[in-house]
């Protein structure tokens, strides 16, 4: 080969897919890798609750019957007691029943479930941490263990929740006024600043006041509002892509408006919607508890992570309820903070693979 001659590029280099070269960037950030993990096992863990923490037995054996008192209730009657009244699993007689020859009972890792009121413990509440109550009692005399199971759980699904809310009213009017822009634009966002004006906290102390607390009053009156700063995100966007050249291909080959946003400007405007997603998540898991604190939230039997810190506020002497909470809290929003920041990261066009 002579001295002028160049050798051919290698061609057999595999080729990295968009989302593979995402996924590589993410996994890189080793904080948001293993927050995602943490955050997802604690989900899953939460989401089966029932068999972590619960005051009734898994499966049971008495007299010869196979039992399922976490599908089924069976009254005292049914372990040879002298109600009719579900049996409570805490009452020492029941327990001693199945200890019995050939009676058993499997119960769950916790004893309690969030609203469990043991009507047999030996100390007054809120009652200090001890080997039957791995973090104590509340002011109720409630396992604060299961309160902050089931509480996690609440927090996470209702962020989930206000979260695709906003993020389909976001994406539809930041999208709409984007793509159309001129007038459209104009009026929509006149319209829009007046509704992100009206005092949104006084609106809740209102409802609250008016109708039952709940959690699905609470849901729709959070996502009146919750979903204005990403439409502004991704009018921005919109209003970048629309020029682009492969848009006007896509008008001049006649396609019509609703494909050319779905399939071709939409796509290449989901960075900043999935940027988005772990720190609106957070904001909404803090307004929860934060109107939860205040006592405009979820009724006082919903198990809630706002209502414990209140708990904590009220009963200073009772340390663990107030810092377990606190330390929950703050590991959540962690978590979610760093998955945010290694997503931004990995979505960020001008860093290398």
């Amino acid at each position: 080969m002579s001295a002028t001659q160049i050798p051919p590029a290698s061609s057999s280099a595999p080729s990295i897919s968009p989302g593979r070269r995402i996924w590589l960037r993410f996994r890189a950030s080793r904080r948001g890798y293993w927050s995602l993990v943490i955050f997802s096992v604690l989900f899953v863990i939460s989401l089966g609750a029932e068999l972590v923490s619960n005051d009734k037995p898994l499966v049971a054996r008495y007299n010869g019957q196979l039992m399922f008192p976490l599908v089924h209730d069976y009254s005292d009657k049914s372990f040879g007691g002298d109600f009719d009244s579900p049996a409570d699993y805490l009452d020492p007689f029941i327990r001693h029943q199945f200890q019995k020859d050939g009676n058993w009972a499997i119960y769950p890792l916790n004893h309690y479930s969030y609203d469990t009121l043991n009507y047999f413990a030996k100390d007054p509440n809120p009652a200090a941490p001890s080997a039957e109550n791995w973090l104590g009692t509340d002011d109720r005399g409630r396992d604060v263990v299961a309160r902050l199971l089931y509480g996690f759980r609440v927090s996470v699904l209702f962020g989930l929740a206000l979260t695709a809310i906003g993020i389909v009213l976001g994406i539809g009017f930041g999208a709409l006024q984007g793509y159309f822009a001129g007038r459209t634009d104009l009026f929509a966002q006149r319209l829009l600043e007046i509704w992100g004006s009206m005092p949104e906290l006084y609106l809740l102390i209102i409802f609250s006041s008016i109708f039952q607390p709940s959690l699905g009053l609470l849901l729709i009156l959070l996502s009146l509002f919750g979903w204005l700063g990403l439409s502004d995100y991704v009018r921005a966007d919109f209003l970048r892509n629309r020029n682009l050249e492969y848009v006007q291909a896509a008008r001049a080959l006649g396609l019509p408006n609703r494909l050319i946003i779905w399939r071709h400007i939409l796509p290449n405007s989901l960075t900043t919607v999935v940027t988005f997603l772990p720190f609106r998540m957070s904001g909404a898991i803090l307004a929860l508890t934060s109107l939860d604190f205040l006592g405009l939230g979820v009724p006082p039997s919903t198990p809630s992570l706002g209502e414990l810190l209140a708990q904590g506020k009220n009963n200073l002497d009772a340390w663990w309820i107030a810092l377990s909470t606190f330390l929950v809290l703050t590991v959540m929003l962690l978590l979610l903070t760093n998955i945010g920041d290694a997503l931004r990261n990995a979505l960020d066009v001008r860093r290398k693979a």
